[in-house]
C-alpha cells in the first residue's frame, strides 16, 4: 500500500480464507492488514484488503474457536500426551476435565496431519519400516466411540495404528488407523509412495503380515511379456513383476503365550547382499524395532 504509515506488523505468512476471494490461499501478496485485538483478546484480527473480510490470526490452528484456556496450558497438555502420559493422568496433573484433554488431542492430530501433508513431499529415503500398533483415536472423531468409552478403552487399544517411518531420520511418512486388512495396507503404501520422489525405491522392512507384499507389488511393479517357449502357438499372458530395484524383507515374529520366542528373517524382493548393503553402514539388521 502507498497510503498511510508503514506497516509495523508482518502479515506475509497469513492468507485470506474467504473462498470467494481472488487471493484465497496466497501468502506474501500484501493484501492482509493487522486490525488490532478485538475486545482486548490475546489474538490479533486480520483484514483482507481485497474482499474486506475479517478473521483471527488463529484461524486454521488448534487455538481457534471458543477456547478460554491459555495457550501455555494447551501446549503443555499436548506435550505430556506426546511423551506418553495417559489422558486421565494428564487431566489430573493440569486439573482439566478428561473429555477436554481428549478433544484437544483429536484436534491436534488433525492439525498435525494437515501440516504433514502440506510440507512432506518429494522425500528421498534409503529404507522404510512399516508396522502396526494398537491405539484408539479416529473412532472418537467419527462418533463411533463416545468420549467416556474412549477414555476407558484407550489403554487397552482395540484399534490398529499403521506407521511407516524412515529409521535413519526418524521421519514419520504415514500414520493411519484401521483394521489389519489389504485395503489398509494398500492405503499406507500409497501414502508413502506419493510422498517419495518418483524414482525413489527404498528398502522396505515389515513384519510377516502378508498383505504388505501385495501392496508393495501393486505400487512397485510393471508388466512383463514372457517370451514364447515354442516356435508356434499363442503368446503367453503378460505378468506383473516387481521392479528390479525393489528391495523388501520381512522380520517374522513367533509369539507364544504373548511372549516373543523367535524371530526369523526373509528377503522377499531383491537379494540378501543388496539388503545388507543398505543396513550394514548403520549396524542394523532386518527388523521393525524403530516403529
Amino acid at each position: 500500500m502507498t497510503r498511510g504509515r508503514c506497516r509495523q506488523i508482518d502479515t506475509s505468512h497469513h492468507c485470506c480464507p474467504n473462498p470467494d476471494c481472488a487471493y484465497r490461499g496466497w501468502v506474501g501478496w500484501g493484501n492482509i492488514r493487522a486490525n488490532g485485538h478485538p475486545s482486548g483478546g490475546p489474538w490479533r484480527q486480520l483484514l483482507c484488503s481485497v474482499c474486506r473480510r475479517y478473521f483471527l490470526e488463529t484461524l486454521g490452528t488448534l487455538f481457534h474457536g471458543s477456547k478460554h484456556t491459555s495457550v501455555e496450558l494447551i501446549v503443555h497438555v499436548i506435550g505430556f500426551l506426546a511423551e506418553g502420559l495417559g489422558i486421565r493422568g494428564t487431566a489430573r496433573v493440569f486439573e482439566v476435565d478428561p473429555n477436554t484433554v481428549l478433544q484437544w488431542l483429536v484436534e491436534a492430530a488433525e492439525q498435525l496431519r494437515a501440516f504433514s501433508r502440506h510440507f512432506l513431499h518429494d522425500v528421498r529415503v534409503q529404507q522404510v519400516q512399516l508396522d502396526e500398533v494398537f491405539a484408539l483415536l479416529s473412532a472418537v472423531k467419527d462418533g463411533a466411540v463416545s468420549t467416556a468409552e474412549a477414555i476407558e478403552r484407550l489403554e487397552r487399544s482395540p484399534r490398529w495404528v499403521w506407521v511407516a517411518m524412515d529409521p535413519k531420520s526418524k521421519l514419520l511418512l504415514a500414520i493411519e488407523v484401521g483394521e489389519r486388512t489389504l485395503v489398509m495396507a494398500q492405503r499406507v503404501v500409497h501414502q508413502v509412495v506419493q510422498m517419495l520422489v518418483p524414482d525413489c525405491a527404498p528398502l522396505f522392512l515389515t513384519d510377516g503380515f502378508r498383505e504388505y507384499l501385495t501392496a508393495l507389488l501393486t505400487h512397485y511393479g510393471y508388466w512383463v511379456q514372457p517370451p514364447r517357449r515354442l516356435g508356434k502357438g499363442p503368446m503367453p499372458k503378460p505378468r506383473w513383476m516387481p521392479l528390479p530395484q525393489l528391495l523388501y524383507a520381512q522380520a517374522i515374529k513367533i509369539v507364544r503365550r504373548r511372549r516373543l520366542v523367535w524371530v526369523s528373517h526373509r528377503v522377499v524382493f531383491g537379494t540378501l547382499e543388496a539388503v545388507n548393503a543398505v543396513l550394514a553402514p548403520h549396524g542394523w539388521h532386518i527388523n521393525t524395532a524403530f516403529v
